[in-house]
């Protein structure tokens, strides 16, 4: 059995290792909060990460021959999305359901 002081100094180095990890990306982007390149980055990537997610879930069910239920899906993420105030978790949330419910009871 380790001694209590090692099992302290091993827990008290991962909480500082932890935490700056967590806060040097806070720490750095505040001074790159006006940045055209950054703010540009905040307005495209939720929609640009969602898009590769799209086609990769496309591009699975295709080649799974279940092309229509990833298609119906998207059509309920989309409606979701624009019916329930652009809510993107509850859209995907949603439409992540639909696929997996088509999938399996289809």
């Amino acid at each position: 059995m380790p001694e209590p002081r090692y099992v302290a100094a091993v827990l008290a180095i991962g909480f500082v290792i932890t935490l700056a990890l967590r806060a040097v990306p806070f720490a750095v982007l505040r001074p790159l909060s006006e940045s055209r390149f950054v703010v540009t980055m905040a307005a495209w990537m939720p929609a640009g990460i969602l898009a590769i997610l799209a086609a990769v879930t496309f591009r699975s069910a295709a080649g799974a021959g279940q092309l229509l239920h990833a298609a119906l899906a998207a059509a309920v993420t989309v409606a979701v999305h624009l019916t329930c105030g652009r809510r993107t978790l509850l859209s995907v949330g949603a439409g992540t359901l639909t696929y997996v419910a088509l999938v399996n009871l289809g």
